[in-house]
C-alpha cells in the first residue's frame, strides 16, 4: 500500500526512532525514566534503559529534556492532548509469527507465560482455511472495566487510552469479571523484574514496575508514544499487519512507516471490531483476513504429517 499525501509532519507523529530532544540513539529507543541509583554524570554520559531491557550508557546530551521523566499521575488520566488513538489489526498480513507478543513482552518486562497480545489461530469453518488473530485489550469507547472498579484504578483516558494505576489498585478483580475479552491479569506472585527496572518511578503510562497483587493489561504503550514513537507490537510486527495512529488525524501508521487513512482503509477493506453486538465499542479494529499475502498456516493432518491447510 502506498504512502497518501499527509503532510512529512503528520506522518513523523508517530514515526519509530523519534525523541523528543531531536536526537536518536542508533539501536535502542530509550526509556521514558532513568534508573534511580545509576550513575548519573560521568563524563557527561548517564545510563539509560532501552525498550529491550538492556542498560546503556549514553551522552546526556543527546537526550531530550521530557526523555529523563515519566508522565505525572494527573498527566498519565487525562491523557495526551488533541489525540485519539486507534488501532487497525490486518488478518490477511498476520503470520502468525508472534513478533507482536514477544516486542511487547520486552518493553514491559512481561514472563513469557503472560501474553498482553495472545495470537490466536483461527478458523470460521471447515471449508475455510484457517487464519491468525492477534488479540491485544481493545480500549473499549464503552468499557465495562471502569464501571465495576471500586478505587477508581482503571479508567479511560481523553485519548481513547484505557489504563490501570497499580498503585491504586486493590486486587478485587471486579474488572477481570467485567471485561468480556478476557484482556486482563492478574499478578498472583512476585514480578521478576530487572533491578533496575525496579527501581524505577512508576507511572500508569508505562506499566511497571508491577506489582504482587494487581491487575495488567495491554496499555497501547503511551509511554513511548507520548514520545512519538510507535507501540512496541505496531514497531516489532514484519509483516506491517498492525497500524497505530490518530483518529482526528486520520492518519494510522505500521512498522514500515507507511501512513494512511484510518477511515479509508477501514471502509475500502469491511473492517470491523470485535464482538461488535456488546456494545462496547473497541479502538482496535480489523480487517478480515482475505487475499492472504503469506503461506498459508500449517495444520496436522491425521497422519501427523505437516500440511498447508
Amino acid at each position: 500500500m502506498k504512502k497518501t499525501g499527509f503532510s512529512k509532519n503528520r506522518r513523523n507523529i508517530l514515526k519509530l526512532g523519534l525523541f523528543t530532544g531531536g536526537a536518536a540513539l542508533v539501536g535502542a529507543g530509550i526509556s521514558t525514566a532513568f534508573v534511580k541509583g545509576a550513575s548519573g554524570n560521568n563524563g557527561g554520559k548517564v545510563k539509560v534503559l532501552t525498550m529491550d531491557g538492556k542498560l546503556v550508557e549514553v551522552d546526556k546530551e543527546s537526550i531530550g529534556p521530557n526523555s529523563l521523566q515519566v508522565a505525572t499521575n494527573a498527566e498519565a488520566r487525562k491523557g495526551i492532548e488533541g489525540k485519539r488513538f486507534v488501532m487497525v489489526i490486518d488478518l490477511s498480513r498476520c503470520d502468525g509469527c508472534g513478533k507482536c507478543t514477544e516486542a511487547c513482552q520486552k518493553m514491559h518486562f512481561i514472563p513469557p507465560e503472560r501474553e498482553w497480545i495472545k495470537v490466536f489461530k483461527m478458523k470460521d469453518n471447515e471449508a475455510t482455511a484457517p487464519y491468525w488473530f492477534p488479540k491485544p485489550c481493545f480500549h473499549c469507547d464503552n468499557p465495562p472495566c471502569t464501571k465495576v472498579c471500586p478505587v477508581d484504578a482503571t479508567f479511560k483516558r481523553d485519548d481513547g487510552i484505557v489504563l490501570i494505576d497499580n498503585e491504586r489498585c486493590i486486587g478485587c478483580r471486579f474488572c477481570m469479571a467485567a471485561c468480556p475479552y478476557s484482556a486482563r491479569f492478574f499478578n498472583w506472585g512476585k514480578p521478576q523484574q530487572p533491578a533496575e527496572v525496579e527501581a524505577m518511578p512508576y507511572s500508569p503510562e508505562q506499566s511497571y514496575p508491577a506489582k504482587i497483587g494487581t491487575v495488567e493489561k495491554c496499555d497501547f504503550c503511551p509511554h513511548v508514544v507520548r514520545k512519538g514513537e510507535l507501540p512496541a507490537c505496531v514497531s516489532g510486527c514484519p509483516m506491517d499487519a498492525i497500524y497505530y495512529g490518530d483518529e482526528y488525524e486520520d492518519a494510522i501508521t505500521n512498522h514500515s512507516g507507511v501512513t494512511v487513512s484510518f477511515r479509508k482503509l477501514v471502509d475500502d477493506n469491511a473492517g470491523y471490531v470485535y464482538l461488535e453486538d456488546l456494545g462496547t465499542k473497541p479502538r482496535v479494529f480489523y480487517l478480515p483476513p482475505k487475499n492472504r499475502i503469506y503461506p498459508k498456516p500449517k495444520v496436522k493432518k491425521e497422519d501427523g504429517q505437516d500440511n498447508v491447510g
